[in-house]
């Protein structure tokens, strides 16, 4: 594809994103949502493929299935997708696939195991940790209740819903992480100051029905921007709606410091 070509989405977006500016509620999160998902429809980004809720064996028995849904997304914190699967897939091949076989593990060899993700001395400290408690006071399987999970060491609220969601099926609330966080705040859906803010708001805004997904929307659209914004704008300039789809990435990248919010993501697309 020639120079010329490649810039035509931009140029596009640029024209198209001008006459957006009006003031907007957050009853608009259902017209953004559903473009979102036009936006996603693909599933290309990361977190479809090799995301932490995506790296449990799915041939394990029920209680490493489960152990390993938790490990996932302890090890997922403040990391890429692609590191996380790497630490993961290393834990398989070293056979720590179990709450026993971790609790029993020198805390040395699994940080060296994990090295490829973030913080992964005290990711090694709270894993065993958590694998011992598990052991001795649940019977060798994770607890099966956001209550429990909240006492594990490492586990906090994010991860807590993840984990009743990706181990057991079970929606008890919206997994907040920082994508979710920023792009809710950026789209004007919520205003807030921290990821709890954000699913308490989120819970009382959107139906149940739309819990379950939101997390890996929201995060695969920041994975785009973050590492394909050029397909991300192409992709918008091309679904039906083309118009709409312009003006919501307009919204979310370039009105950060105008909302408020600190502008944590440097676009990587020229200003419209």
């Amino acid at each position: 594809m020639g120079k010329r070509a490649s810039q035509a989405p931009l140029k596009r977006a640029r024209n198209v994103a001008k006459t957006s500016g009006a003031k907007r509620k957050n009853s608009d999160w259902k017209n953004d949502l559903s473009l979102i998902k036009r936006l996603r429809s693909r599933r290309e980004a990361p977190v479809d493929s090799i995301g932490c809720e995506r790296l449990a064996d799915p041939k394990a028995c029920k209680a490493d299935f489960e152990w390993q849904c938790l490990v996932a997304a302890m090890l997922s914190s403040q990391t890429r997708d692609q590191a996380t699967a790497e630490a993961m897939e290393a834990l398989h091949r070293a056979g720590l696939k179990s709450i026993s076989t971790v609790a029993k593990a020198k805390e040395k060899t699994l940080a060296k195991l994990i090295k490829p993700v973030g913080f992964f001395n005290m990711k090694a400290k709270t894993m065993r940790a958590a694998a011992t408690i598990c052991k001795k006071e649940h019977k060798g399987r994770i607890p099966r209740t956001l209550e429990g999970l909240l006492k594990l060491p490492g586990i906090g609220p994010k991860m807590a819903h993840l984990i009743m969601h990706s181990a057991f099926d079970r929606q008890q609330g919206i997994c907040v992480d920082t994508h979710v966080h920023r792009i809710a705040n950026k789209l004007g859906w919520v205003r807030s100051k921290t990821p709890e803010e954000t699913r308490h708001q989120l819970e009382s805004l959107l139906p149940r029905k739309e819990w379950a997904d939101l997390n890996v929307l929201l995060v695969g659209l920041g994975q785009m921007q973050q590492q394909a914004a050029s397909q991300l704008i192409s992709c918008a300039v091309h679904i039906r709606r083309s118009p709409d789809a312009l003006q919501l990435l307009h919204r979310w990248l370039c009105h950060s410091r105008s909302s408020g919010m600190l502008n944590f993501w440097t676009p990587r697309l020229p200003r419209f």
